[in-house]
């Protein structure tokens, strides 16, 4: 059951917000927000609200730049996994022999796994997380 002085003051937030009571008094460019309600028929494409989609631009892409964008988001997880192995490592203060050694891999493995030439899968990518989480408890069970 809901306290009603905690409707009555929800409901006096809704109305100040829709009054636009927060805006600051010398705040002259902002405007009051306002809502709009449409009804979509997913059947009618013509019930679909107009947006600003440039349906030029859209039909002029081409497989190559597809993928292109592609190989570019695959580099980008790349060089987001090799900061986050370098993380972890460096967070548990080894070096990169140290950590290879510890987990089991050789020296060129974690080499490749922090410079973004390979990626972490599997199991090796699931002993990360868990030494992300609770490195010392990995470490003692690993040894």
């Amino acid at each position: 059951m809901i306290d009603k002085r905690v409707c009555s003051r929800l409901y006096m937030w809704a109305e100040m917000f829709r009054k636009n009571s927060f805006r600051k008094a010398n705040d002259k460019k902002s405007k009051p927000m306002s809502a709009t309600r449409i009804k979509v028929d997913s059947a009618d494409p013509e019930s679909f609200p107009k947006g600003k989609v440039d349906f030029k631009v859209v039909d002029g892409i081409t497989e190559e730049m597809i993928a292109l964008q592609q190989e570019e988001d695959e580099n980008e997880a790349m060089q987001d996994m090799a900061r986050y192995t370098r993380r972890i490592r460096r967070r548990m203060g080894l070096t990169q022999d140290e950590f290879a050694r510890r987990i089991h891999v050789s020296r060129e493995t974690i080499r490749n796994w922090e410079q973004g030439k390979r990626c972490p899968t599997g199991a090796a990518r699931a002993l990360l997380r868990v030494l992300d989480k609770m490195p010392e408890r990995a470490l003692r069970i690993l040894t």
